[in-house]
């Protein structure tokens, strides 16, 4: 395949960017996307040019951290992280624009490298539970219905990599918040700081400077773990819940 690339290009996060154009030659099908930067940033390297930054890390659709809009779309066109996104996805003669995840809250350190600690100031604020001393309970002892579990499941797949930011024209980050939320608030562990716990991760969702949300949808539907855009409505029923009892 044969391909242009438009890559953002930032040298810094005071930078105004701009976008560059690249072509590559003879690009594989069964390359992921990641692989074909890699072999963008060897020609630059070869041609005496400032390879492209990137995020990434598992390279296995684990962590999130590879996350980039592909032509608009947050992590491309195939539903999965862009680590595990193929180039066999895309076509010959193909011009693909690649850009980082645009949100205030996500501030440009480099090219398509955002600071993504807003999201472990959120977690911080409320995102844990208490852990008393002594020795540990059996598995068993504390039944929790399946329904419950699988709920709090679904929600703990998320690996917070940014997409329902990105994907939203708000740039909210309530999904990734209620995830959060109802993991925790489902299991009979999370129950003791439970109505304090929406509350100040809200709050602090707020602080970062993520914009509110407006259930458009975008976030579920990139979201490459299938969070449930109905998680938010369970984060707004304890959050209004709490507020009632004056929590916060």
């Amino acid at each position: 395949m044969n391909i242009t690339l438009r890559v953002w290009r930032q040298k810094g996060p005071d930078d105004k960017g701009r976008m560059a154009t690249y072509k590559l030659t003879d690009v594989s099908s069964d390359m992921s996307f990641l692989e074909m930067l890699d072999v963008l940033n060897e020609k630059l390297t070869l041609e005496g040019e400032d390879p492209v930054a990137f995020d990434h890390d598992c390279r296995e659709g684990i962590c999130g951290a590879c996350g980039v809009v592909i032509d608009g779309e947050a992590h491309g066109p195939e539903m999965t992280t862009t680590c595990q996104l193929h180039m066999r996805s895309f076509n010959d003669g193909d011009t693909i624009t690649v850009e980082p995840w645009r949100a205030k809250a996500f501030p440009v350190i480099k090219d398509l490298v955002v600071d993504r600690g807003a999201f472990d100031r959120i977690i911080q604020a409320g995102g844990y539970i208490s852990a008393p001393t002594g020795t540990a309970p059996d598995a068993h002892a504390t039944p929790v219905p399946k329904a419950d579990a699988d709920r709090a499941f679904d929600a703990a797949t998320c690996i917070s990599c940014g997409a329902c930011v990105a994907a939203c024209p708000n740039a909210s980050a309530m999904l990734f918040t209620a995830a959060k939320v109802t993991h925790l608030g489902m299991l009979p562990q999370g129950q003791p700081e439970r109505a304090a716990r929406v509350v100040k991760m809200v709050n602090q969702h707020d602080e970062e400077d993520f914009g509110n949300c407006t259930n458009i949808g975008e976030c579920a539907a990139v979201c490459p773990k299938g969070i449930p855009l109905d998680t938010i409505s369970q984060l707004n029923r304890d959050l209004l819940g709490s507020l009632a009892k004056g929590v916060g």
